[in-house]
């Protein structure tokens, strides 16, 4: 059973291998230059917490529960979102390095996204309508099957959407962008 955590603050701290963090719910908490690479998170809470300046590289994050939760300045290499508890998930990104991450299948409606890199993320039979993707780096991310209505990508760049395979309706993009939607048809475009 969770339990709930009293300290609110979380500075500088290895959860990576020997000290792993305490189970349980954490709630308003800030972890900030704490090192959760390859850390088993599963089936923890976490409700109105940020992560600024963390290393959750490879984190295990199976059943775990995201509500309403930050991440700024942080490396998420490889996190496969898609396991988490999808029961009112609710993430935003600033800043972060976010590579071969998964969304597979995850609804992250009007989710946002700023200045992050999320090159080979897979984004397959997502929800991001509604999304934000300010100056973001999509170059090899996965969009087949994903719902983009009125998502917002025109500051963002190296994306490749095919318009058959996903939702696009009403979605913003920029003419400099436009490439991006056309790369199925091995158009030359200058």
């Amino acid at each position: 059973m969770a339990t709930g955590i009293a300290q609110n603050e979380f500075f500088g701290k290895d959860y990576s291998s020997v000290n792993k963090l305490t189970k349980g719910e954490y709630e308003s908490c800030t972890f900030k230059d704490c090192d959760f690479s390859q850390a088993d998170l599963s089936n923890f809470i976490f409700i109105d917490c940020r992560f600024e300046l963390c290393n959750l590289s490879m984190a295990i994050v199976r059943n775990t529960s995201f509500k309403t939760v930050k991440f700024n300045n942080c490396k998420l290499l490889g996190v496969n979102f898609s396991e988490c508890n999808l029961f009112l998930l609710s993430l935003s990104f600033e800043n972060c390095l976010m590579n071969l991450t998964s969304f597979y299948e995850v609804k992250l409606k009007g989710i946002h996204f700023k200045n992050c890199d999320v090159q080979e993320t897979d984004f397959t039979d997502s929800d991001l309508s509604l999304a934000i993707f300010d100056n973001c780096n999509f170059e090899k991310a996965i969009f087949e099957g994903t719902n983009l209505e009125k998502a917002d990508f025109r500051t963002s760049f190296h994306y490749s959407i095919d318009p058959t395979l996903n939702r696009i309706k009403k979605a913003k993009f920029s003419r400099n962008g436009l490439a991006g939607l056309l790369h199925n048809y091995d158009l030359d475009i200058e």
